[in-house]
This record gives C-alpha cells, sequence and structure tokens, in this order.
C-alpha cells in the first residue's frame, strides 16, 4: 500500500454502541461488553480486519480502575484480560497486531487535580500488565488532552518492553484543551520513548490534517492519524447525522498519505472508513 502505510481500525467505542444497537442490547461503558456481550467485540475486531485493518486497538481504552470500581462489580483485570483474548480470537492466524488502547482518567494529576504520580502509576500498571500478559503486541496511548498524565502512561508502557504508540487530542487551535502545543507533545513523547506519535479523536480530518502536518517540524518518529468523522450533528429530520460520510473522510485525509505512516479513523468511523481507506491507500 502507498509508502508502507500500516492501516489501523477505526472507532471502539461509537461502533460497538452502533453494533449493540442492532442487536438490542442496551448502551453501557463498552468495556462492559467484554464480559457481558463478548460477541459484539468479537463482531467489531472481525469486521476491521475484513475491512483490512493491520493493527487493531483491544477493547480496553476506558477499563480503568475510576471507571471500572465506579460503575461495576468487575475488577480491572478481568475485564482487560477479557478484552484482549477476545481480539486475539478475532484475528486467529491472520497478520494483524493486537494493541492495548490506553486512554485518560477521569481526574487530572496535581496540581491540576488530586490524582498523585504514584497512584496514576498504579492506575496504568494495572491495565497494561494484564494485557501484555495476554498478549498484546503493542500499546496505544491515546485521546490523551494532558501531557503530564499521558507521560506517566508512557513510562509505564515502556516497563513491559512492547512497541509504544502515543497519540494526544487536540483543539481546532492546535492545542489540547489543557495548553499543551503539538512542539511540548512531539519533543516530549519522543523523549519518553514513543515508537510513533500524532493526533487521534476531536475534530474531523479538514481540521485535523494541519494539526497532523505540525507534527513533522518536531519529530522524525513515524506519524500516527485517528481523526473523527466528526461530532454528530442535528439533520434536517430532527435526527443526528454525521458530518463526514466514509467517501468525504477519505477524500480529506488523502494530503496526510504523503507523510504519516499509520492511518485510521476515530469516533465514528466504522467498517466502511476503513475498508475505502485501504481501496485508496492500494490505488498508490
Amino acid at each position: 500500500m502507498k509508502n508502507n502505510i500500516t492501516l489501523l481500525d477505526g472507532a471502539v467505542g461509537t461502533t460497538l454502541w452502533q453494533l449493540a444497537d442492532e442487536a438490542g442490547v442496551a448502551r453501557v461503558p463498552v468495556w462492559r461488553y467484554n464480559l457481558e456481550h463478548p460477541e459484539l467485540v468479537t463482531k467489531l475486531h472481525r469486521g476491521y480486519i475484513e475491512a483490512g485493518a493491520q493493527m487493531i486497538l483491544a477493547n480496553t481504552f476506558g477499563a480503568n480502575r475510576q471507571m471500572v470500581t465506579r460503575t461495576s462489580s468487575y475488577q480491572v483485570e478481568d475485564v482487560i484480560r477479557a478484552g484482549v483474548r477476545l481480539a486475539k480470537q478475532a484475528i486467529g492466524g491472520a497478520d494483524v497486531t493486537l494493541l492495548c488502547s490506553v486512554g485518560p482518567l477521569m481526574e487530572f494529576m496535581e496540581p491540576y487535580g488530586d490524582l498523585e504520580e504514584e497512584e496514576v502509576e498504579d492506575i496504568y500498571t494495572e491495565m497494561i500488565a494484564p494485557a501484555a500478559q495476554e498478549g498484546a503486541q503493542a500499546v496505544m496511548v491515546q485521546t490523551f488532552m494532558d501531557l503530564s498524565t499521558m507521560l506517566v502512561a508512557c513510562k509505564v508502557a515502556k516497563k513491559f518492553g512492547l512497541p509504544l504508540y502515543a497519540t494526544m487530542t487536540f483543539e481546532k487551535t492546535g492545542k489540547t484543551m489543557m495548553g499543551n502545543s503539538v512542539e511540548q507533545a512531539a519533543k516530549s513523547l519522543e523523549d519518553a520513548g514513543a515508537d510513533g506519535v500524532g493526533m487521534n479523536c476531536s475534530l474531523g480530518p479538514d481540521m485535523a490534517v494541519p494539526i497532523i502536518e505540525q507534527f513533522k517540524k518536531y519529530t522524525d518518529l513515524p506519524l500516527v492519524f485517528k481523526p473523527n468523522a466528526g461530532l454528530p450533528i442535528t439533520a434536517t429530520n430532527g435526527g443526528s447525522a454525521i458530518p463526514y460520510t466514509a467517501e468525504m473522510f477519505v477524500r480529506e485525509v488523502r494530503p496526510a498519505l504523503d507523510y504519516v505512516s499509520y492511518i485510521g479513523g476515530c469516533c465514528n468511523c466504522n467498517f466502511e472508513y476503513i475498508r475505502l481507506l485501504k481501496a485508496e491507500l492500494e490505488k498508490n
């Protein structure tokens, strides 16, 4: 495919909810499906693999201590292990890399919040250790708006000797909600030992492309790009619609294909988005 770009999967959360709706299953925090509706998680991963994804994210993004213990009686380790096992089963013998997905916490570290660094390390160790033991081949630390917390997650991930990919979520101003710039992110994450850096979530491709392009100025690391299909908007019929169809999404990300090494989609990017991305990459 074009420039040896690796095709990532699309959205996990929104696509799982889409599959849940189709199956008549209630929408809940999606990590719960690992234990309550594993058939949905397996269908998710197989859908992306069939669409052409070469790397998929286990359904572990929000399965941290704060979320799991606050909203269920489950144990983090059980949720994480189940998520990785389901992804491995979906991969089977295919040449697809399995990543443990690690997201931000509900609270900030000091001085912006009450969390101390040691506690944050414990939370992320509790997530990443069982994933590594179950056979995750890499870690994706993603959707962070706070660089300080993200660097702690990266520090923990590096302890397990797995490839590390790190992506932040940016506002259209080119900075994260906490004021971190692309330059700060690129240089700090490179120093933290990331094997690839970039952005995901928050923006549709038209506003996201200029931000991922900025990363080229500040790092020689491979760039990772997973923009949204855009936040839902009110449709003319009173329902909701996604601003970027799969065709529009692919058209808008084309400029980034000249320099990114990994590309996929985030919120509201389902199987069709990945199928069309694959077709676009195979044109070149």
